[in-house]
This record gives structure tokens, C-alpha cells and sequence, in this order.
């Protein structure tokens, strides 16, 4: 195993979790009270070789909001190494606490306990967010909040989890837009309050020239994305966007293209949250639109599609003579499977997991469509 070498770096020569270098870094500055540095690239570069102490190609970018590095402050008490392993152990344990509660609210999937445990373990993205010591299990417990809310018919509070994927922002292209699309307007002033909450107490927190460096991070992304989407790590996205930029070699016909298919999954989905039918399979629309439209979204950050996988899974299991049962089981588990083809895509320029979240975007949609038909018709 790479990991098996001693010191940060593994046998190919990259950084032991890797990606988790930045939220350390910024959690150092933080606690040594040098805030005022969290986007100054040649202090956290600096910061990053104090950590590996050897020479390393590794250069990550600061891009996040002040408020994820000052969650990590606790565990810059410890050496790098076991400050991310203790966060990669936490990781775990939250990732198995979310699917645990999607499942529970599975009822046709609950006798298959073993099949979800070991199909849980085995999910590609989880691989790569505990070997690079990502945060998307943040993300997909927003989500999970979300579900369980809107499952209790707590709309503002869904809004409010929802609303907190503000510090991964990229998550907030698709869903405000198709809430909005779909006059769910109670779960809309939910997200609101909470972003704008969760910027305010930033804001108080850090100070207005931290904050200012931070949205001019964001605002100039062309300064920083050739440094956080380097060589291979197109092949290892699965959005529409980067689904375009491989297929074509013309970078403006690919940004068209990718807005206009974002603009349709988008239709489409708040087409399907408005259809008021399946909650499992309205959610279903929602999360796969917010991973389709994310404009930056790698391998890791498709543990959000854990929810939808299995809310899925279950309304095949319960459905099992609808006509679209078997479809929607075939593509279920090309989504869970695929992303561990995306290396392929280097030498065939073909993310084949898109075609396969937007065509169970449209199967989804079909049978909210055809579900109203019949009711109205009875």
C-alpha cells in the first residue's frame, strides 16, 4: 500500500491526505492568530514545506472560506499525520451515521442490511475522499439533514442545511435555482438565512480584508484552477462541465454547451420537485441536478450521490412491476460503479458517469410525470 512508507509522503511521492494540507494549513494560521494570511499563497506554500520538510510538486491553493480552516483548529495541536487521521476517522463514522440514516428511512431496503453495509464500504468516491482527506462528508451531511427534514415536512430547516453548503459554494449553483423554480419558498428563506448567517458570523469572526481576500479568490478563479485541476485531474470529474471540456477541444463551444445542458437538467428537476410525488425521488432530482451543474466537482465529492443511490435503490425494490424498475436499477448501479472508470477518460474523452446521472435525472422525471398523469386521470 502507498501509505505504508514512513513519513507525509507515500510511495508515488505525494502528500499522505493530501487535500487536507490546506485546511491545516489554514487552521495553523488561524490558531497563531495570523488570519490575516489565509490567502496569501506564498505564506500557505511556505507553511505547506514547513509541514512536509522535503521537497514535493504538491501546490494547493487556499480556496476555502475562513470558516472551514477554524473548524479544524482543534487538531492543530497534533503533527500533520495525526491530526488527518483523526479526521479521517471522524469522516468515517459520520459517512456511516448518514447512510444509516437514509436507510432507515428505506422500507423496502431495510432487510438487505448486509448487501447496504458492504455496498457502503465498497462506494468509489469513499476511497478517494479517505485518501486525500477531503470534507465532502460535510457536504453529504447536509444533505442528509435536508432529506430528513423535508421528510418531516420541515421545510425552513431543510433550507437551513441546504443553506450551510455555503462553504463549498460550487453545491449552490443548482440547488437555490431549482427550489426557487419550483416555489418551495419556505425551504428558499431557510437556505437564505443560513448563508447569509453563516457569512455574517464569518464576516464578524475574521474581519472585512480576510473576507475581501476570500471572494476575490473566488471571483478570480483563472488565477488558481490550472494549480487545483492539474494533469489527470479532469479525468477525475463528473459534471457536466468538465464532461464537456473533455469531450471538445474548443474551450467556448464546451462553456455553451455546458450551460445549456445545465439549463435543462435544471428545468428538469425543479420540474420534478414541483411534481409534489416521491419524496425519495424528488430529492433524488435535486441532489443529482447539484452534482451534474457543480462547475467543479471531482471523484470525492460524489459521496453526495450516497442518498439518491440508495433512495433509489428502494423505490426499485418497492416498485419492483412499474415499468421503469428495471431501468432505473440498471442505472443505479452504473452511478455507483462508474466513477472508478474516470482514469479512462484520459485516453477516450468520454466521462461515461454523466450520461448516466442526467439519464436517471430524465428517468426520474418520467415517472413523476407519468405518476401525475395517472393521479389526475383517477
Amino acid at each position: 500500500m502507498d501509505f505504508s512508507t514512513p513519513g507525509v509522503l507515500d510511495r508515488a511521492g505525494n502528500v499522505k491526505f493530501q487535500d487536507f494540507l490546506q485546511f491545516y494549513v489554514s487552521a495553523r494560521l488561524i490558531a497563531q492568530g495570523r488570519a490575516s494570511q489565509l490567502f496569501d499563497q506564498p505564506i500557505a506554500s511556505a507553511e505547506l514545506q514547513a509541514i512536509v520538510q522535503q521537497p514535493t510538486r504538491v501546490r494547493l491553493p487556499t480556496v476555502y472560506g475562513p470558516q472551514v480552516g477554524l473548524i479544524f483548529v482543534p487538531l492543530t495541536r497534533f503533527p500533520f499525520l495525526l491530526a488527518a487521521s483523526f479526521w479521517v476517522a471522524i469522516s468515517v463514522l459520520l459517512f456511516f451515521f448518514c447512510v444509516y440514516w437514509i436507510w432507515k428511512s428505506c422500507s423496502s431496503l431495510r432487510q438487505y442490511s448486509g448487501i447496504v453495509a458492504m455496498s457502503t464500504i465498497c462506494f468509489p468516491p469513499l476511497f478517494h475522499f479517505l485518501l486525500r482527506g477531503q470534507i465532502s462528508v460535510l457536504v453529504l451531511a447536509c444533505f442528509t439533514v435536508a432529506f430528513l427534514a423535508f421528510r418531516s415536512g420541515k421545510g425552513w430547516l431543510a433550507g437551513m442545511a441546504l443553506g450551510l453548503l455555503a462553504f463549498k459554494p460550487q453545491f449552490l449553483v443548482a440547488i437555490p435555482l431549482v427550489l426557487l423554480l419550483s416555489g418551495e419558498w419556505e425551504a428558499v428563506a431557510g437556505l437564505v438565512t443560513s448563508v447569509f448567517a453563516q457569512f455574517i458570523l464569518t464576516w464578524m469572526c475574521f474581519g472585512t480584508s480576510v473576507m475581501r481576500a476570500y471572494f476575490d479568490t473566488l471571483w478570480h478563479i483563472s488565477r488558481w484552477i490550472d494549480t487545483a485541476e492539474p494533469g489527470m485531474a479532469q479525468a477525475q470529474m463528473h459534471s457536466l462541465r468538465s464532461f464537456w471540456i473533455l469531450l471538445l477541444p474548443w474551450p467556448t463551444v464546451a462553456l455553451v454547451l455546458y450551460v445549456l445542458s445545465s439549463a435543462v437538467v435544471l428545468v428538469i428537476a425543479a420540474a420534478s420537485w414541483k411534481s409534489c410525488g416521491d419524496l425519495a425521488l424528488r430529492f433524488s432530482a435535486l441532489v443529482i441536478a447539484a452534482v451534474l451543474i457543480n462547475p467543479h466537482l471531482f471523484v470525492y465529492d460524489l459521496l453526495v450521490l450516497a442518498p439518491a443511490i440508495l433512495l433509489l435503490a428502494d423505490w426499485t425494490l418497492g416498485h419492483a412491476s412499474h415499468s421503469a424498475s428495471a431501468p432505473v436499477s440498471v442505472l443505479v448501479y452504473l452511478a455507483f460503479i462508474l466513477p472508478l472508470l474516470g482514469p479512462l477518460t484520459v485516453w477516450t474523452h468520454f466521462q461515461l458517469s454523466v450520461p448516466v446521472f442526467a439519464g436517471l435525472q430524465a428517468m426520474i422525471w418520467s415517472i413523476l410525470r407519468s405518476s401525475a398523469r395517472n393521479s389526475y386521470g383517477m
